[in-house]
């Protein structure tokens, strides 16, 4: 896989499995620069709130469904509610250890946003890639 996007986020509470994420998408060089937060609301500020610096979007998140404050459901709220070419430019995917049948009809309830269980793993990144870029 090669480079062919400029951003991509994490976000997830886990130290862990956002060094791993992190080490997996630099080994396959997918894209030109990832940031990783541990908390959504700060995440969600940084890119599309007041304090987004440049104007310019990433590419794909990452978020994780179960974090302590702004969940990730919440914030595939915030995100749903922003203007529709804005979310248009990102792809959203929930990344989750969660295989919950409530948890996964309801993230379904987002238009574009893909599902995909932890851990991420190559395969799964080439899919995604293959399926929405």
């Amino acid at each position: 896989m090669s480079a062919n996007l400029n951003h991509i986020v994490l976000v997830d509470d886990n130290e862990t499995t956002s060094f791993l994420n992190n080490r997996l998408l630099g080994r396959l060089a997918v894209a030109n620069q990832v940031s990783t937060f541990a908390r959504a609301d700060e995440a969600f500020e940084q890119l599309w709130g007041e304090q987004a610096a440049d104007g310019t979007v990433p590419d794909l998140v990452f978020v994780d469904l179960k974090m302590p404050g702004v969940s990730g459901f919440e914030f595939l709220e915030l995100y749903n509610a922003l203007p529709q070419p804005v979310q248009e430019q990102t792809v959203m995917a929930v990344l989750t250890t969660s295989m919950h049948g409530a948890d996964t009809a309801r993230v379904a309830q987002y238009p574009n946003v893909e599902y995909l269980t932890k851990p991420l793993t190559e395969e799964k990144m080439r899919k995604l890639l293959e399926k929405r870029f």
